[in-house]
């Protein structure tokens, strides 16, 4: 009779931490091949790890774990080894680095089906001939492929022959993209974000889809009532000295722009303050990775109450790359708890590795004629014939919250650079009885990224990305005020110039009255996320080409045999 094993107790975690991406470099191999290949081959594997290891980046610039075996995957002998090796290594991600000729379900076939089937897979190869590995490559993407699987091929450069090769560049670059598309979707699954109040002002497109976000992203949204954060505020729910030193952080930088009329305002602002330090800790005891709190209008706007002050300097603290205690990751947090605005910028900071995002309403679209006709009326003369706001036109992009402070300035800036641009005036009364303080600032020109929007429909249950490269203008003095004028000068202003898009494209094309914007992120990067997480990448733009070399990644083969990019992921791929 078998002995009777008893169950083990686990041991008691005090702090519970949630997985973090691991990324696992591997190579099959051809066991008929001589020595000095087969030690080539376990060379490339560590060059190929050594590659990504330091250039991948978590929001808060840790940099990914990055393993790999020197193991050759030979047979399914040697995959169940490095497939043990990887799973106590705790790798979620995979990248395959063949140089020579194997066979595919003897190999990595044999290794993939001992993890999950959402596990990101990247097969990164040179051009080579001798064995070759770049066959290898194909015969095992084509595989994959045809039984379901998303697999992306990189197939790149490094020398035919020598026993310590290098990838080229351009290999590199291709390869770091899609792990930080990888790392963006993995490091999210099980992951959650935290958002005050219900839907957004009655604004449909800004709402909580919660099963499909769980399902498509696997991302949770705890959501919290108003009456929480009230009874934290009069209860005083924060540490109180922390305040006077967040307080005195904002006098220091802001000082006189900090706009207060009485006591009674200079109290409302810290009100603000409060509330920062109170939502930043209940979502650290979330382990939240975003946020969201809905304004208008219950809490500072509806009468029938007792409205409230404004989050919006709170907002800012949150998007921003700094606060009173120095550097910290931004913490994507959308105002009027729009929670796809917030899934826009949650996805773009870890994409781009920590980048501060932007929240915008899609406020003014400028065509070029406005510009000049206005320009006339004010007397603004001598015109630059050729400045890009003139021949295309601009998006004047402000809202009254979540404007990162960083975007006052451009990008490297310092600290003291970036607050010297910002004001804090009253905000609105008419809009905000409740009171507080606006943040305000007009982002500089020549700010590059990718400017977008997370849309959901209901009709086919996919999320959308509609997205265009973009990047920031500015016009002469008296005419940027006469268009700030125009729409709400107290509030942060960034003229944004879509790359392809044209004015008309833009205007009719935007899917909610908020978009977003991250800078230096790279176009191949969100492409390979919308690939790994099957959401729909929208594009309309007229003007722009359908592949871009050195821009796009190259469409993944299980796109093409099953009928197109969006034809696959409408099949709930």
């Amino acid at each position: 009779m078998a002995k009777k094993i008893e169950p083990k107790c686990l041991p008691v975690i005090r702090n519970g931490q949630p997985k973090e991406p691991v990324i696992g470099v591997f190579s099959p191999c051809d066991p008929r091949i001589d020595k000095g290949s087969r030690q080539r081959s376990v060379n490339i594997v560590k060059m190929v790890a050594e590659t990504i290891s330091g250039t991948v980046m978590m929001p808060d610039k840790q940099p990914v774990s990055v393993v790999y075996s020197s193991v050759l995957v030979d047979s399914e002998a040697q995959a169940d080894i490095v497939a043990q090796q990887f799973r106590k290594a705790g790798v979620n991600i995979i990248v395959c680095a063949p140089d020579t000729w194997a066979f595919p379900q003897l190999t990595s076939i044999s290794l993939l089906q001992q993890f999950p089937s959402d596990t990101p897979l990247n097969i990164t190869c040179g051009n080579s001939g001798p064995k070759p590995g770049v066959v290898y490559a194909h015969a095992l993407s084509g595989a994959i492929s045809q039984y379901g699987k998303m697999v992306t091929l990189n197939v790149g450069t490094w020398p035919d022959t020598g026993m310590n090769p290098k990838m080229t560049p351009q290999t590199a670059t291709s390869l770091i993209d899609w792990c930080y598309a990888a790392v963006t979707a993995v490091a999210l699954r099980g992951r959650r974000v935290m958002v005050f109040g219900h839907d957004s002002m009655g604004m449909e497109t800004a709402l909580a889809h919660i099963i499909p976000t769980r399902n498509t992203f696997g991302l949770e949204i705890t959501r919290l009532d108003m009456k929480l954060l009230a009874d934290m505020l009069d209860k005083q729910s924060y540490n109180k000295k922390e305040l006077k030193e967040l307080r005195a952080w904002i006098d220091k930088h802001i000082g006189k722009r900090l706009e207060l009329k009485s006591k009674a305002d200079s109290e409302r602002f810290d009100i603000s303050l409060a509330m920062y330090l109170i939502n930043r800790d209940l979502m650290a005891d979330l382990n939240a990775v975003g946020g969201g709190f809905m304004s208008q209008l219950e809490w500072g706007s509806d009468m029938r109450g007792k409205p409230l002050p404004v989050a919006d300097c709170m907002e800012s603290l949150f998007n921003s790359t700094f606060d009173h205690n120095g550097p910290k990751a931004p913490l994507p947090y959308a105002t009027e708890a729009d929670v796809q605005g917030l899934l826009t910028m949650l996805f773009m900071t870890y994409l781009s590795g920590g980048n501060p995002p932007l929240f915008m309403d899609f406020r003014k679209v400028w065509e070029a004629w406005e510009i000049k006709a206005l320009a006339k009326k004010i007397g603004v003369k001598n015109l630059p014939r050729k400045a890009d706001w003139l021949t295309k036109g601009l998006v004047d992009g402000d809202n009254s919250g979540s404007a990162s402070f960083d975007w006052a300035a451009k990008p490297g800036a310092s600290l003291k650079e970036i607050m010297s641009r910002v004001s804090m005036p009253l905000a609105d009364e008419g809009y905000f009885p409740g009171g507080g303080n606006s943040v305000t600032f007009m982002t500089p020109a020549g700010v590059e990224g990718i400017a977008g929007r997370v849309a959901y429909s209901s009709v086919n249950g996919r999320f959308s990305m509609i997205w265009d490269e973009a990047y920031s203008t500015e016009v002469p003095q008296k005419l940027s005020k006469a268009m700030c004028d125009l729409t709400t000068p107290t509030w942060p202003h960034t003229f944004v110039v879509p790359k392809y898009a044209n004015m008309l494209e833009y205007k009719q094309y935007a899917p909610a009255n908020h978009f977003h914007m991250t800078w230096n992120l790279p176009v191949a990067r969100l492409q390979h996320w919308m690939d790994l997480t099957g959401v729909l990448s929208v594009t309309p733009w007229s003007a722009r080409p359908s592949f871009i070399e050195g821009v796009d990644r190259p469409q993944p083969l299980i796109h093409l045999i099953n009928g197109g990019e969006n034809a696959y992921k409408m099949m709930g791929k």
